[in-house]
């Protein structure tokens, strides 16, 4: 059975898209930790980060890289935190999450976010990508 991430970039379950590319697709998180939190997936479902092939692993970061200074320039934040973890899905990710200090980057403060809301942040990002 397909994870809610192939399922998401399937097109079968809608999401608020940042961007994508023949590797990656990247998204905004429904209850994130902050405004732009952004998860970035393989296309390829595996479920360990580290069990990706070396051409996902090289290109991941400068994808991700490129959605981290959309965010920068797009809500407020002195960073932007990137996190592994995903234990709830079993389909590789990074988090991408805008942070004033290191102890932002907690699954705590997470709370659900309204379409509306997704919508304009992520128009946000997208327009200074």
């Amino acid at each position: 059975m397909a994870s809610i991430f192939t399922r998401i970039i399937q097109g079968e379950i809608p999401c608020e898209k940042i961007l994508e590319s023949d590797l990656f697709f990247a998204f905004l998180d429904i209850r994130p930790i902050a405004p732009g939190h952004t998860l970035v997936v393989p296309r390829i479902e595996v479920d360990n980060l580290f069990d990706l092939n070396a051409e996902y692993l090289e290109e991941m970061l400068p994808f991700a890289q490129r959605i981290s200074k959309a965010l920068a320039q797009s809500v407020s934040c002195r960073r932007v935190g990137l996190m592994v973890a995903g234990f709830e899905v079993p389909h590789a990710h990074l988090h991408l999450v805008p942070i004033q200090q290191e102890g932002d980057l907690s699954f705590s403060k997470a709370k659900p976010a309204s379409r509306e809301e997704l919508a304009t942040v992520g128009e946000k990002i997208r327009s200074m990508l």
